[in-house]
């Protein structure tokens, strides 16, 4: 994924990944292994969150391979593991698998659906899935339910009032349920369960989950246009944030839509 490299990785996982992703982790991750499974294959892994969340669900001897087109996330990713553990990482495109046909019990995908052709990837996830096998997959609904990217883009708005960044739009770009699911039967799965995931997370520190917004690949786009520290960004998305949702702690509130289907 472009711009997720370096410092920006690091970021993303330490201050993002406990709030937006860890808790659905736990949850995508009991769902793929809920029956027997030997080999899952986890697209667009990124540091690792639900990789390390599959890994202690599955047997010791099942497989686990995880793919992500950015080698510096995976970096984060496989520092979470012990040498003995049976995960493979690899680079690699979910919209062209480097695997053969019918290879995984299961395929999980924790937003990552948003950033690339999911009519190709959903193809190519159906090829490499084994008859009876689960693909589970995870997108944020939009904006107005995630304060992540609502909040964010009225602050940004207010120091880039001509071209604010966008790229917080994207993640919330792909809540639209029925087209998702007609491209599911397209590809060949059927069995389609749809459901709305509402969470609320309790955050000590605003200032933390706000820099790791800004410290996001929004940075590239805050430091294109210049101008403006992005400290000062932080802080007052820190303020939006605690203005709406309080503090000590803040209750962050969510939404996700998790899709499961099988290949018959």
């Amino acid at each position: 994924m472009a711009g997720y490299f370096g410092d920006v990785a690091t970021a993303y996982d330490r201050d993002l990944g406990p709030v937006l992703f860890q808790p659905y982790a736990i949850d995508i991750a009991r769902r793929a292994t809920e029956r027997s499974v030997r080999h899952v294959l986890e697209i667009a892994a990124g540091t690792g969150v639900v990789t390390r969340q599959l890994r202690d669900a599955l047997p010791k001897d099942a497989l686990l391979t995880a793919i992500d087109i950015s080698d510096s996330m995976m970096d984060v990713a496989r520092a979470k593991f012990l040498p003995h553990e049976q995960v493979t990482f690899q680079v690699a495109d979910a919209v062209a698998l480097p695997f053969e046909d019918e290879t995984f019990d299961a395929v999980v995908c924790q937003f990552g659906v948003m950033f690339f052709d999911r009519n190709a990837a959903f193809r190519e996830t159906h090829r490499t899935l084994k008859h009876g096998g689960k693909y589970l997959f995870s997108v944020w609904d939009s904006r107005r339910y995630n304060p992540f990217a609502s909040v964010t883009f009225e602050v940004l708005k207010q120091f880039f009032p001509s071209s604010p960044p966008g790229f917080l739009e994207l993640p919330v770009s792909c809540f639209e349920i029925d087209p998702i699911k007609e491209a599911l039967g397209r590809s060949g799965f059927d069995r389609i369960i749809i459901s709305v995931q509402r969470r609320e997370y309790d955050i000590m520190d605003v200032a933390a989950f706000a820099r790791g917004l800004v410290f996001s690949p929004v940075i590239e786009e805050i430091r294109e246009r210049g101008g403006v520290e992005p400290e000062r960004i932080v802080e007052a998305l820190a303020e939006a944030l605690t203005r709406e949702y309080g503090s000590n702690p803040m209750r962050y509130p969510m939404q996700a839509i998790l899709f499961e289907a099988e290949k018959p």
